[in-house]
């Protein structure tokens, strides 16, 4: 067993507690993490907050890093100690029939223990003042060590700074997927992207190196539009601006919608807007926030007999252990940027700032 830091979060609403925990040695096909960097996400906010239905505690959150292996379990192959790695949040495990099907990512190997917070054998790994701590999302990344099922993690090249590339686990990837896989955005195509935080800056990049001629950016935050431009988008908006809905402006300014339009947000009542912000008879609108449980989504039928189409993403449709390596020598060649969205870089005993500075928009 190894000590060492983690951030607990013994509850939920309260801000994160750095402890030292005990990580127990990796079982048969579980690896041994040591996280080197880590990023914070929406997604670790909204469990922390207590809206999440499936959050358990106390647990140690983070699905955004990377780092070394330090140990593995009987029976792994794919890894070995001194492998440079990222873990992931959705795993590959190659076998089941959703990891056998082009049109997925979404591998049901381990769901259903991840969803509760466990190993694959449903025990955790980590304890602290004697009690048993959840994983979170397979990864739990907020801990100097973490242990992950040897389908979720994803080795990648030795000379990638961590400190950056941990952000191919998450929010980086996800948005630039959701342009080039999800939504297949074509050259000369017009997008608009709802919500300007490091997942939308990701869309945008996705859409201009897709070769969409129009790139409209959508946020309240006017701060943020500055760092759009530069990742490519062409104009920006604020629906506080606009005297009518979102949607009805958008399709005027496109004549008649655009024709890619993406959800970064989380808000189901933007989710609308975007839909009906889409062309007739071709406009895609792709999910790509993950809105509070039990809220729905709704709009006229007649937005989609006449010719638009809804759909979601996850993890920008990525199949996580083939994809997150080329992700990583992509950014290594710059063909994508990672390097841009980083702002703030702080030691482990700030993360609560970090959270501070997400919530606050920085």
């Amino acid at each position: 067993a190894i000590k060492c830091k983690a951030a607990v979060a013994w509850e939920a609403g309260k801000p994160l507690s750095l402890e030292e925990v005990v990580v127990a040695p990796p079982k048969a096909h579980e690896v041994r993490i040591k996280i080197v960097a880590t990023a914070v996400c929406h997604t670790d906010a909204y469990t922390l907050s207590g809206a999440d239905p499936e959050g358990c505690f106390p647990v140690i959150l983070g699905h955004e890093g990377a780092g070394v292996v330090e140990s593995v379990g009987e029976g792994v192959t794919k890894v070995k100690p001194g492998d440079t790695v990222i873990p992931l949040y959705i795993p590959q495990c190659g076998e089941c029939k959703f990891c056998k099907n082009p049109k997925t990512n979404l591998c049901q190997k381990i769901r259903i223990t991840q969803g509760k917070g466990l190993m694959p054998d449903g025990t955790s790994r980590f304890t602290c003042k004697g009690k048993q701590i959840y994983h979170f999302m397979g990864t739990s990344t907020f801990s100097e060590y973490t242990v992950v099922a040897d389908i979720s993690v994803a080795k990648i090249d030795a000379a990638a700074p961590l400190d950056k590339v941990c952000l191919l686990g998450c929010g980086i990837s996800t948005g630039y997927g959701a342009a080039v896989n999800s939504a297949k955005v074509e050259p000369g195509s017009t997008c608009a992207v709802f919500g300007l935080g490091g997942v939308g800056l990701a869309v945008i990049m996705g859409c201009k190196i897709a070769g969409a001629s129009r790139i409209i950016g959508i946020d309240l935050n006017k701060d943020k539009y500055a760092k759009a431009k530069e990742f490519g988008a062409t104009e920006c908006i604020s629906p506080e601006d606009f005297k009518k809905p979102i949607q009805e402006v958008l399709v005027e300014m496109t004549d008649g919608g655009v024709d890619y339009s993406f959800e970064c947000i989380g808000n189901v009542g933007v989710m609308r807007a975007a839909l009906e912000a889409c062309h007739k008879g071709w406009g895609v609108s792709v999910i790509v926030g993950v809105a509070a449980a039990g809220q729905e989504i709704s709009t006229r039928p007649f937005q989609l007999v006449t010719g638009r189409t809804w759909k979601g993403t996850a993890f920008g449709g990525w199949k996580s252990v083939d994809s997150v390596p080329k992700l990583v020598t992509d950014y290594m060649s710059k063909k994508i940027k990672v390097d841009e969205f980083v702002t703030h870089t702080l030691p482990f005993d700030k993360i609560n700032e970090a959270f501070e500075l997400m919530h606050k928009g920085k």
